[in-house]
């Protein structure tokens, strides 16, 4: 796996964020700064946008709403507020119930789900980095998509604020949606090329 390059350009905050250039994406975790390039593939993309069609044409008349990157989620801790979040990712796909969360400048606060999309480049830090934010942060399900193997893996957050082992879906089968009851994805239209 690669990891993203952390990047020599200071940035701590989300205000600290904003005064980068704008030819490059980024996300800021716990303080640290990673480069968002290169762009995604072809096959990402054309997965992402399988799987948003399919939430928007279901929320179209719902209080949710569904945004695809790039489109910053502000993790505030405790003391922090959304100018001052030392956390800040663009998860490839967020549905976002509470409205209040939303801002011209993206969400504060967690998003009801968020979809990570793998590739080789976001890995590592997809399945670890992100995993252990979108937990403590309260992201109540978590969506791993892996194009390779045409696969789905739901983490679901329990009782305890923990996301236990993952539910497993592969490529024909029907992904329920926890947050958002009835609503089941069709994954052979997700991974159809």
């Amino acid at each position: 796996m690669v990891e993203p390059a952390r990047h020599d350009k200071i940035a701590s905050t989300y205000a600290d964020l904003l005064s980068l250039p704008d030819d490059e994406r980024w996300e800021l975790i716990d303080g640290v700064l990673y480069d968002m390039t290169p762009a995604p593939s072809f096959r990402h993309q054309d997965i992402l946008g399988n799987l948003y069609m399919q939430f928007r044409n279901t929320l179209v008349n719902s209080p949710c709403r569904v945004v695809l990157a790039p489109f910053d989620v502000r993790l505030p801790k405790a003391s922090e507020n959304g100018m001052t979040a030392t956390t800040v990712v663009q998860p490839d796909l967020s549905v976002i119930c509470d409205r209040e969360k939303i801002d011209d400048r993206g969400c504060v606060g967690s998003p009801s789900m968020v979809v990570e999309i793998i590739s080789p480049y976001t890995a590592k830090k997809d399945l670890y980095v992100k995993h252990r934010i979108y937990e403590r942060a309260g992201v109540k399900e978590y969506w791993v998509i892996y194009p390779s193997e045409k696969m789905l893996h739901v983490f679901t957050l329990d009782e305890h604020g923990n996301y236990g082992d993952p539910d497993v879906y592969v490529n024909g089968e029907q992904a329920p949606v926890g947050v958002l009851p009835g609503l089941v994805i069709d994954l052979a239209i997700v991974f159809a090329e």
